[in-house]
């Protein structure tokens, strides 16, 4: 297996389709519409193992292993993950809980639980297995929904936990999805500059592990990791076509190439790597939903696909109603998912704070940052924080202090930065400290954050 060593377009419910033309749980379940084909294999948890042209037997994804195809894999804690005291294999200890779509470094397939399949869409239901133990199912299951749409697929994920461990573990980063072509798609380009949808120039991601080398041991580690302000990239052959895929909301990515670039097929070594990476809390009972679209084309078909399709960066306004909208937290915790119209964090430690998801918007385009919140903490002041882009991704860009009422009553708070040393160009996310210690007692109570009224 080869990981990464870093860790609404298309709602669509099965059952507004017409009656399912096959329900097999085992075999190939496969889409065409003329232009591409699709095959979900039902053997593996319904992971995509084939994607060409209609009518092409050149498949570019690659199945060397159960730990590659285009598929779901989730990351918590703990870490070494041990259920009943079953150990890791030892090339995986430092990985902790991860359910992956396909199966387990053992060998050891996903069942799939329930599968439909309509002509331009299949839906695929699954029990994953923890890839680094040796036939250990997740307490959780997994739903994809897949459908063509000229040259390309647009997918809707899904995770249900039902975890017995209500630990809340720390944030960690997310593969949404992991994506691995065959040998003659090497050439790995993404947008990370700070012009995103005008056209400018692409950067091409160099970097080649060579498997000889343990991951452990692989300079600067197997994958490079980058931040695409287009929300984008393609692993592509020699003649500029390939696969892309683009990921609504998703600014950090990692990837590369593994082997010998240039040749192989789905059962050999050599293999691209991509995946849209999030920073997310995985709550022992959350319900956790991603889209993406994979697209085949040439290089400037995928971008111009992504132009089409892709909003422009926008200053963030986040409610929390329902959910953490993508934000983590350091020294503190909440009461887990779901939330009920505010997000309750209790502070601990020193410097707790919240942050925000990687985003992207212009700093003047939101001078004021408005924030709706009620602060027990028995200081009189908190401090927001933000990032701005730089050469190599976010950056730090600024502080600063704004007055509270540590009553325990919710006040609305307008935090003027438009004079903020720092405070230019593209930012990428925000961060709020509510108190400059934690401890007993201590809390914020969260409602909205961002640009509003």
């Amino acid at each position: 297996m080869i990981r990464r060593w870093l860790l609404s377009l298309c709602l669509l419910a099965h059952a507004a389709y017409a009656p399912a033309q096959q329900a097999e749980t085992s075999g190939m379940s496969y889409l065409d519409n003329g232009v591409i084909r699709l095959g979900m294999n039902l053997e593996i948890g319904g992971a995509i193992t084939w994607l060409s042209e209609s009518g092409s037997d050149e498949n570019l994804v690659n199945s060397h292993d159960w730990g590659r195809q285009i598929q779901m894999s989730f990351y918590s804690g703990p870490t070494p993950y041990e259920p009943d005291g079953k150990k890791p294999h030892p090339s995986w200890t430092f990985i902790g809980w991860n359910p992956i779509q396909s199966g387990d470094c053992y060998d050891n397939p996903s069942q799939v639980l329930a599968h439909e399949n309509y002509g331009e869409t299949a839906y695929v239901k699954c029990i994953p297995m923890h890839w680094p133990l040796d036939n250990e199912p997740g307490e959780c299951s997994f739903e994809v929904w897949a459908t063509l749409e000229g040259n390309t697929v647009r997918v809707r994920s899904r995770l249900t936990n039902a975890r017995g461990d209500t630990t809340q573990y720390t944030a960690r980063g997310q593969e949404l999805p992991a994506v691995y072509t065959n040998g003659p798609y090497y050439r790995l380009f993404t947008y990370t500059g700070d012009a995103p949808f005008t056209g400018d120039d692409l950067y091409r991601v160099e970097k080649i592990w060579d498997t000889r080398i343990p991951p452990a041991e692989a300079p600067g580690g197997p994958w490079e990791g980058w931040f695409a302000t287009e929300n984008w990239a393609a692993l592509l052959n020699e003649d500029d076509w390939g696969l892309g895929i683009w990921s609504p909301g998703s600014y950090q990515y990692t990837g590369g190439f593994a082997g010998e670039p240039g040749s192989g097929g789905p059962k050999d070594s050599p293999t691209g790597y991509f995946a849209p990476l999030r920073r997310e809390i995985l709550d022992h009972d959350i319900v956790y939903e991603y889209e993406y679209t994979l697209i085949l084309g040439t290089l400037g078909e995928i971008r111009e696909f992504v132009y089409e399709n892709a909003p422009r960066p926008t200053p963030p306004s986040y409610a929390f109603a329902q959910d953490r909208e993508g934000w983590t937290l350091h020294n503190a915790h909440d009461g887990g998912w779901q939330l009920d119209g505010e997000w309750r964090v209790e502070l601990s430690g020193e410097r707790p704070a919240l942050s925000g998801p990687l985003t992207l918007w212009e700093a003047k385009d939101m001078p004021i940052v408005r924030i709706r919140a009620a602060f027990n903490t028995g200081e009189d002041t908190a401090r927001l924080r933000w990032e701005r882009l730089g050469p190599n991704g976010p950056e730090h860009g600024g502080e600063v202090e704004f007055p509270v009422t540590p009553d325990g009553e919710t006040h609305d708070h307008a935090i003027d930065l438009s004079k903020a040393a720092g405070y230019d160009g593209y930012c990428m996310r925000l961060t709020v400290m509510p108190a400059r210690e934690g401890g007993e007692g201590k809390s914020v109570v969260v409602e909205r954050v961002g640009k509003g009224e």
